[in-house]
């Protein structure tokens, strides 16, 4: 029996995964939140002053979430952020 070749597996190829859509949704979940004023002050801080150091790097927004993936979790665990949390971490498995 010839085994299915179609699933997508980011060992061989990133291709298909969607990394860099859902690392840009993830960015807007994480802008909205700081938006919304949520979560702990020192934390929006940290992020805007993280994501200015991206910018002037030009790296892209899943270079920026590999980079970041712990301070994220424990960001989108002070705002509730369970929609968040769940994009991380599949970004998290598939994509880094």
């Amino acid at each position: 029996m010839k085994k299915n070749d179609n699933k997508a597996d980011r060992y061989r190829s990133f291709c298909g995964l969607g990394c860099d859509a859902n690392a840009d949704k993830l960015i807007v979940m994480l802008e909205q939140n700081i938006r919304d004023d949520k979560g702990p002050q020192e934390w929006h801080r940290y992020f805007v002053l993280k994501r200015a150091q991206q910018i002037k790097s030009h790296h892209d927004n899943l270079h920026f979430i590999g980079n970041q993936t712990n301070p994220l979790y424990e960001y989108f665990e002070h705002c509730q952020d369970e929609t968040a949390l769940q994009l991380l971490y599949k970004i998290e498995q598939e994509c880094c």
